[in-house]
């Protein structure tokens, strides 16, 4: 299997990524800060396309690293994967959410730490599944492709 992904993959993971995060994350903001759905779906919009962006350029990323560096695809490599991501992402959303709720930083803080702790696992579940079935379809496909020429080979 070849583990690079075309940029056009690597979009459709990404967006695929925020529509199940923004599904699960509105409504539940929503209920805990209190605010009208439609004001935390805006942020967690905003949120989302910031990510979004992040999520193309740091998979890239963090894919030549792994490449470079001969990382297997471990728990160990998916954990570091899942911090450096979010961790990444916390030093651009935090002030945004502080200027958007206005609240103040560590307001902001605190409520991304409570998003962060949905999507560690999340982030980690989501790329680890991504993984398996995209295998799954490369193996699929890699035995028709086997099937189909040695139907032509007859």
């Amino acid at each position: 299997m070849n583990p690079t992904k075309s940029i056009t993959e690597r979009v459709c993971q990404a967006i695929g990524f925020e529509a199940l995060a923004l599904s699960i994350c509105t409504p539940l903001m929503a209920w805990i800060m209190d605010k009208p759905a439609l004001d935390m779906g805006l942020v967690a919009l905003a949120i989302s396309l910031i990510a979004l962006s992040w999520n193309i350029i740091f998979n890239g990323l963090f894919d030549r690293l792994k490449a470079r560096l001969q990382l297997a695809n471990s728990g160990r490599t998916r954990v570091l994967h899942a911090l450096l991501f979010e961790g990444g992402l916390i030093v651009v959303v935090v002030p945004l959410v502080a200027m958007w709720l206005n609240i103040s930083l560590l307001q902001a803080f605190m409520l991304d730490i409570g998003v962060l702790l949905f999507f560690l696992p999340y982030t980690y579940v989501y790329h680890w599944g991504y993984d398996v079935i995209r295998e799954k379809i490369s193996e699929k496909n890699a035995a028709h492709c086997r099937s189909e020429l040695a139907r032509e080979d007859r």
